[in-house]
């Protein structure tokens, strides 16, 4: 299945679309489409962006991104670098209630189901406690064909449902999914900019270039379309990227060189929009999630 920005070209013959990849990085262009979108990372890491807003993935995450959301999994900048060692791997689940699966959800049995995609529009993502659980359901999906396809699918919907209240929406249910694909395209330009180029000295004359416009028009534009000004979101890429080195990288790095190399020229300056952002100090952050279990997912991952 071949995705391109903002379309998806799906296949005449299924209700619903499973995907599994094994690449170099993940497609890197910020796109949207019209079905809701499960995709359980196996292998590797990043930034996914979802609407107007940031959320750092690494394997054993699950994302349910709901219908016309403009999304991004940005892999960190080592899966770019030539000749690395590096790639990714996830299972993905495409699905339309409102097209070939509307007469599925019109049904009086579907209505809880129709009910809890319709107060989570944006897509959330799934809590770590019950993401083995979702991961083994969407490999039952995965592997099934014929009218067994069905059968996955709705048990797949019904864990979804289990998990009530518990979840974490991926962006406000303020956010307007009304984009026209040239705003898209315009948009995917600009946060692609910022997210191959936030490590380095980057103004917001050099963005609004980006986006042919006016310091005055960028500014406007960027906040109506992603919730952020443009230091606001720049300064989010370069935490997610930090969060993630802080815990692999700070005895060997140390944190001033970890915040130099997410592109910031003090590390006063670091520490003060590093707590802004998490709620910690770089110390403190450390700490905390040193101590956190991580959940395992080896047994479901072998499977593939």
């Amino acid at each position: 299945m071949k995705t391109l920005p903002f379309t998806m070209l799906v296949p005449d013959d299924r209700s619903v679309i499973s995907e599994q990849i094994s690449l170099p990085h993940f497609y890197q262009y910020l796109h949207r489409h019209d079905e809701w979108q499960a995709t359980w990372v196996q292998r590797g890491e990043g930034t996914l962006i979802a609407g107007n807003e940031m959320h750092h993935f690494h394997p054993g995450d699950i994302f349910v991104i709901g219908a016309k959301l403009p999304h991004l999994f940005k892999s960190s900048p080592e899966y770019f670098i030539p000749d690395n060692d590096l790639n990714v791997a996830a299972c993905s689940i495409y699905f339309n209630p409102s097209g070939i699966l509307a007469p599925l959800f019109s049904l009086p049995e579907m209505k809880t189901a129709s009910m809890f995609l319709s107060r989570n529009k944006h897509g959330f993502k799934v809590p770590k406690k019950h993401a083995r659980k979702i991961a083994a359901t969407m490999l039952d999906l995965h592997q099934a064909n014929g009218p067994d396809t069905l059968f996955s699918f709705l048990n797949f919907i019904n864990h979804l449902q289990a998990l009530g209240e518990t979840i974490e929406p991926l962006c406000s249910v303020t956010y307007s999914t009304d984009v026209s694909e040239s705003e898209g395209a315009r948009l995917s330009r600009i946060i692609s900019f910022i997210s191959e180029n936030y490590d380095k000295p980057i103004t917001l004359e050099d963005a609004a270039n980006i986006g042919f416009m006016t310091r005055q028009s960028f500014c406007r534009y960027f906040k109506k379309h992603t919730g952020h000004t443009f230091v606001s979101f720049l300064n989010e890429v370069r935490i997610n990227d930090a969060r993630k080195n802080l815990l692999l990288r700070h005895k060997s790095d140390g944190i001033s060189n970890i915040a130099y190399k997410a592109g910031f020229n003090s590390i006063s300056n670091f520490n003060q929009v590093f707590k802004s952002v998490t709620g910690y100090t770089p110390s403190a952050y450390i700490d905390f999630y040193t101590n956190v279990s991580q959940t395992d997912f080896g047994s479901v991952s072998q499977s593939f």
